[in-house]
């Protein structure tokens, strides 16, 4: 007996050594994929079923549980789910008769409750609304109305100038305008908030909002880019109810207080934080615009446990001054995207050991990456069974031709382990893609066919990604932030990463540009100096030197005191690449790798000269 329980013990010790040496994130993984099978299914049970419930359903459902709870907290004054229900259904009241089911409405308005009360107002009367970025104007934003197809406007009382230039086009087109105001402020333009007062705040009959396909639109959003006009991404109810899910996937529970300082428009605020938010019961701080240094004092005013990040987000706050309570603060987690790995670990070393949990996704894509093991670098994770569930692949890219390598047969080639290739995720019943408005030809140029076999279809995310070994999935680059030098290609990502590992770098923005008498695209960066340094030259040498390979070092370095963003802090790189390096037109300071110096010395005449 002693001898079959000793051989039972020394078994399930010897399948514990390997499962540790063998697969030591195998709980981890087992954990988190049970979590996703559980709310897929019940998205599943939806889908099958012809009472939908959607986010706006869940928001009443919690307004009715909990009324008392607060939801939201504004510049210090808190709104609970039942005032936010009420407010909403206020809303609803006053345009119930001015809309119908399938209407699609725009809405113009920086983060605030009324934000909220209006997109919730007019889901309770059928209609979808279009989120329109604060940041456009004139031609682009008329193109907004006119690509979503919407017919009545609501925009912010602090957001009205921004349409002076495009107010009598909108009039022209038949477009109702109204303002968060108290009383018209113009002529054509109808005054919303005493019209609300007056309402009732009696829900509207639950019918109006019944929804009998998940895939069916509720939201438009618009993705931003460096350049071109504005696309209006579809938003299903199954994109926004699977986007509601995040926080909740990542072991989030209703006594978190979520911090959401990015803008309501894009869907990282509104369908991941704000969705997450009442899929939990939780409770959301909602800041108006983010500050890096008001950050951590309203982290600590608030109890805050989880706050949402997207691109350069954590590097502002790691660029202000060390103060001595960095780390005294509540926050166990960050949810976002974009988080570069020598950030990444500034992060921690500055304010404590949060868990930085990276999200990949795009707003119109069919496919989610979630690094749930907290590797630093990684965007996601994968397995076995995650591939069963996500079709997804990694093929061959040519950045030369700007296309995929497609074989004698016309078929892509599947890149090796650790290999760079470009994304691509299936299109199918369980992963579908629902395209832009208004143009069925954006839509069509984002789909890949005949990929593997003739007929199929994939997304093509236009990101050049790694799959390690240890099935870590790693962002490598955008396409078009990819550019070729000396018969190898250059990652600006990676570049950029090295950069900010100098002391006296704050910041850098990576990109190619053509030097005559030279093919492909020469390195160059545009940097930030910080305040307290100056511009080494030798040391900024000896680190390129150092860390990155001949043809990926910057050939060119551009001091600047800024750089240009996008709304999500994304860095526009298209003006610098236009400008180049010629002295004659740069009024910033310009200088260039000279290895005979072994510096990087000023650039004061137009360089024109083969580089060996």
């Amino acid at each position: 007996m002693l001898s079959w329980v000793a051989a039972l013990l020394t078994g399930i010790l010897s399948a514990h050594l390997a499962q540790r040496l063998w697969f030591p994130h195998f709980w981890k993984d087992a954990l988190f994929l049970m979590r996703v099978i559980r709310y897929g299914a019940r998205l599943e049970i939806y889908r099958r079923t012809s009472r939908v419930v959607t986010v706006v359903d869940r928001f009443v459902q919690q307004a009715q549980r909990i009324p008392e709870k607060a939801f939201l907290i504004y510049e210090g004054v808190t709104y609970t789910y039942g005032e936010l229900e009420e407010r909403s259904n206020r809303v609803a009241r006053v345009f119930g008769d001015a809309v119908k089911e399938g209407d699609t409405v725009a809405l113009l308005m920086s983060n605030e409750p009324d934000f909220l009360s209006v997109w919730f107002g007019f889901c309770k009367l059928g209609c979808a609304v279009a989120f329109l970025n604060t940041n456009i104007r004139s031609r682009s934003l008329l193109h907004c109305f006119r690509c979503c197809g919407a017919e009545l406007l609501v925009v912010g009382a602090d957001l009205l100038e921004t349409l002076e230039d495009i107010l009598p086009s909108l009039q022209e087109d038949g477009i109702t305008v109204w303002c968060m105001t108290q009383e018209s402020p113009r002529p054509g333009v109808h005054s919303l908030l005493d019209q609300m007062e007056e309402a009732s705040q009696e829900p509207v009959a639950a019918e109006r909002r019944s929804v009998r396909c998940l895939r069916s639109p509720t939201l438009y959003i618009f993705t931003s880019g460096t350049t071109g006009l504005p696309k209006a991404a579809v938003i299903t109810h199954l994109q926004a109810l699977k986007a509601a899910g995040g926080f909740w996937v990542y072991g989030a529970t209703g006594s978190d207080v979520i911090y959401t300082p990015l803008p309501l428009y894009h869907s990282a605020a509104s369908l991941v934080g704000i969705g997450g938010t009442i899929e939990l019961g939780a409770t959301c701080v909602l800041k108006k615009k983010f500050s890096a240094s008001q950050f951590w004092h309203d982290c600590r005013k608030h109890n805050v446990t989880i706050f949402q990040y997207i691109g350069e987000l954590c590097r502002y706050l790691c660029n202000q001054p060390t103060a001595e309570n960095e780390k005294d603060h509540r926050v166990l987690m960050g949810v976002g995207n974009g988080l570069r790995q020598d950030v990444w670990r500034e992060f921690h070393r500055r304010f404590g050991d949060i868990r930085m949990c990276e999200i990949y996704g795009s707003t119109e894509g069919n496919l989610c990456f979630m690094n749930h093991i907290g590797k630093i670098g990684a965007v996601g994770r994968s397995n076995f069974f995650y591939k069963l569930i996500f079709k997804y692949d990694l093929v061959k890219y040519d950045l030369v031709r700007e296309e995929p390598v497609r074989d004698h047969s016309g078929f892509c080639q599947h890149v090796q382990k650790g290999e760079t290739g470009l994304l691509l995720s299936k299109i199918c019943s369980q992963s579908p893609f629902f395209g832009y408005a208004g143009s069925k030809q954006l839509t069509e140029k984002k789909i890949l066919r005949d990929v593997f076999v003739t007929g199929d279809a994939y997304f093509n995310t236009g990101d050049l990604m790694a799959e390690d070994e240890d099935d870590f999935i790693c962002f490598r680059d955008r396409v078009g932030d990819t550019f070729r030098w000396k018969g190898e290609n250059v990652a600006t990502t990676e570049v950029t990463e090295i950069l900010g590992l100098v002391d006296f770098i704050q910041e850098a923005s990576v990109y190619g540009v053509q030097v005559p008498g030279n093919e492909g695209r020469a390195g160059m960066a545009a940097v930030i100096v910080r305040p307290e340094c100056t511009f080494d030259g030798k040391k900024l040498f000896s680190h390129v030197l150092r860390e990155l390979p001949s043809y990926a070092r910057p050939l060119f370095i551009r001091l600047q005191e800024s750089l240009e963003m996008t709304s999500t802090f994304k860095q526009q790189k298209f003006a610098l690449v236009e400008s180049g390096f010629d002295p004659c037109s740069i009024s910033q300071p310009l200088f260039f790798l000279d290895c005979s110096e072994k510096s990087y010395v000023p650039l004061t005449i137009y360089f024109n000269q083969e580089l060996k």
